[in-house]
């Protein structure tokens, strides 16, 4: 045997050593790990691993996990309910809620003075009303705090709070620091306000958590006032800047006051643990959960990522899907659902309920805006309504029949529902309710209907490659 073969025989069998380790390594934390993978991403990585084992399995190791544990979940139901208790509106959502507590979700809580902002200053003047009304405690989470005028102008708000007092807590995701321009947090503590990132990227990429996203956003104020949305902390979202020419985003937030505020307090201390790697503690004692009044609107938070067991916001929009009986009315900026939510859509419209999804003609992501065409035009066969708003639509918000309606941070894609860290609130009122879907008809009123044509082959092939990667636009 010459030296040329013996080596070449070698690296031969080096090579597939080292693609059955990186094969084992992924069916090894799949068992330790389990997770619903959607089927492209699963094919995507065997492929790679099995190809490209050098790059692939330090990739799988920093990239691959969506869930960073998973728990043993066993049904919680509600408490008993008499016969007749409940009148017609309540029952329909009853399952709503059901689901929710077989998640461990905390239970719907009441809430009161709902205010759903009209327009960006609208949101502006309710969130500053929220931040200067603390008096103990003020904890804010977001995606982005951006350098610029309405940035600036929250972080003055949050420092001042801070001079007189009041123990102020951000939490920003680690990228999201960095986008927008660089936030000045040495300026912000050094007035008192407590910083912390949320997966910071390069302490994060040896614990596999490197693309797990935080983009909820919420401010709790006192745990009485609580304030969500879409919204990030930056001037496209709100007001624009004029000074830069911005263009304004249309976006969706609300404030309200009550006991939801508690557990919007509770969900920011778990992800403030989280961040810090504190843990809660043995002798930690939640706030008990109190029976509503018979008469109280009720909401309930959903929050969605890799600490849940489950995939709650899905979830919702599918047994949502499945149980509507008249309409389904959602807003979204970037439309990829998952095979699974895609077809419950589809069926609902077969069956004869009105679907109407409202979208931005064009929105800040080129690819995502190319890899949607897809699903839209089965949608559009099955006799769903698609419409395309001439202006960026960033808001977030679903609404089935008159029993629910979910409204927060989520987008309907696939990075939102399986790999960020998200926040939903899911309202039952059904006043309420009517309020988030006339907001929805207001955004239709200058939409123009989708028409699906044939794609050619080479659009229907990028469709294709995008949907495949999806998982990371």
């Amino acid at each position: 045997m010459t030296l040329d073969i013996f080596f070449d025989r070698y690296l031969l069998t080096l090579h597939a050593i080292v693609v059955a380790i990186g094969l084992i390594v992924y069916v090894g934390v799949a068992r330790a790990l389990p997770q619903r993978r959607d089927p492209s991403a699963a094919i995507a990585w065997v492929v790679a691993l099995a190809l490209l084992p050098y790059i692939a399995v330090p990739l799988y190791l920093m990239f691959g996990s969506r869930k960073l544990r998973m728990r043993d979940v066993s049904a919680l139901p509600l408490p008993p309910v008499a016969p007749g208790a409940l009148d017609d509106d309540e029952a329909a959502s009853l399952w709503a809620r059901r689901l929710g507590r077989s998640m461990r979700l905390a239970p719907a809580a009441p809430y009161d003075a709902l205010r759903i902002h009209a327009d960006g200053g609208d949101a502006r003047r309710a969130l500053l009303g929220v931040v200067e009304s603390a008096t103990r405690t003020l904890d804010v989470c977001t995606f982005i705090l951006a350098r610029d005028r309405l940035g600036d102008e929250i972080a003055a708000a949050l420092r001042r709070k801070a001079e007189q007092g009041v123990r102020v807590r951000l939490l920003i995701d680690g990228i999201g620091a960095w986008l927008a321009g660089r936030l000045d947090i040495d300026a912000l503590r050094r007035s008192g306000v407590e910083v912390v990132k949320f997966v910071p990227p390069f302490r994060s990429i040896l614990r596999g958590r490197a693309n797990l996203r935080n983009h909820r956003k919420m401010v709790v104020a006192d745990a009485a006032r609580f304030w969500c949305g879409g919204r990030n902390f930056a001037a496209e979202y709100f007001e624009g800047d004029p000074d830069h020419g911005d263009v304004v985003w249309h976006d969706l937030s609300f404030d309200l006051h009550g006991e939801l505020a508690v557990r919007a307090a509770e969900q920011f201390e778990e992800d403030w643990n989280h961040a810090t790697r504190r843990s809660v503690g043995a002798h930690h004692v939640p706030t008990p959960y109190r029976v509503a009044p018979p008469d109280a609107s009720l909401a309930q938070l959903v929050p969605s990522g890799p600490e849940q067991a489950d995939d709650t916001v899905q979830a919702l929009l599918l047994s949502g899907c499945f149980m509507a009986q008249r309409r389904v009315l959602a807003v979204t900026p970037y439309f990829i659902p998952d095979a699974t939510l895609l077809m419950a859509l589809t069926l609902a419209a077969r069956r004869g309920v009105q679907v109407d999804i409202v979208l931005p003609r064009r929105s800040n992501h080129r690819l995502a805006d190319v890899a949607r065409h897809r699903p839209l035009r089965d949608l559009a066969a099955a006799g769903a309504r698609l419409w395309f708003a001439p202006f960026m639509l960033h808001a977030k918000v679903v609404v089935i029949d008159e029993q629910l309606a979910l409204a927060g941070s989520a987008n309907l894609d696939l990075r939102s529902l399986f790999l960020n860290y998200e926040l939903m609130v899911a309202f039952y009122e059904p006043t309420d309710v009517a309020r988030f879907a006339a907001w929805i008809e207001r955004e239709r009123g200058g939409a123009v209907r989708f028409e699906p044509t044939e794609p050619g082959l080479l659009r229907d092939l990028s469709e294709g490659l995008l949907l495949w990667l999806a998982f990371q636009l």
